[in-house]
């Protein structure tokens, strides 16, 4: 496995050793001991899939006192996928990092615990898997608006279909509260 660094510490992408012949192709997309010699998150407490259509843009997610790490990878289609650094106090806060994942190039991106995500679909439809280190808790959940013009993000998506709660999420300098940078 490769790991690359991305433009905010911490954020990694990580490119699997890749095994083809006639039949296709194998990977391990995730090993323990492999991800522990790397420094990486190897206790994951829930997986996740997501199936969206063209145009679906999601987030930008966080969580406030109990955030999640995630290993996320798009296994159908492709995806422009964003980390954004919404740790108060943090030397990158605002900044983010938008990586292509796509089931074509196997890729990964290792999203630390307090970075907003998010992830905008770019062919018909997208698979995403992705593992979390922390449960789900919706009373945790928080948000920042996509087009926070803070952020300067190109979502490659000029009329992005969003949830509702996506759709209202405040920009970084409205939030009322967001999780605390810990070096």
């Amino acid at each position: 496995m490769k790991i690359l660094p991305s433009a905010l510490p911490g954020v990694l992408i990580l490119e699997p050793q890749i095994w083809r012949d006639a039949r296709g192709y194998f990977f391990e997309s995730f090993k323990a001991p492999e991800f522990a010699k790397r420094g990486l998150p190897t206790a994951f407490a829930q997986d996740n899939e997501s199936v969206s259509i063209k145009g679906t843009l999601r987030g930008l997610h966080a969580e406030l006192t109990r955030p999640q790490g995630k290993l996320v990878r798009c296994v159908l289609g492709s995806v422009l996928d964003v980390a954004g650094d919404i740790r108060s106090a943090s030397p990158t806060f605002g900044r983010p990092v938008a990586v292509e994942l796509a089931g074509e190039n196997f890729r990964q991106l290792h999203i630390p615990p307090g970075f907003a995500h998010g992830f905008s679909v770019l062919p018909e439809k997208a698979t995403m898997l992705y593992k979390c280190t922390e449960v789900y808790r919706p009373s945790d959940e928080i948000g920042v608006l996509r087009n926070d013009p803070a952020l300067l993000i190109d979502w490659r998506n000029e009329a992005p279909m969003l949830s509702e709660k996506d759709a209202f999420y405040p920009t970084l300098a409205q939030a009322p509260k967001l999780p605390a940078y810990r070096p």
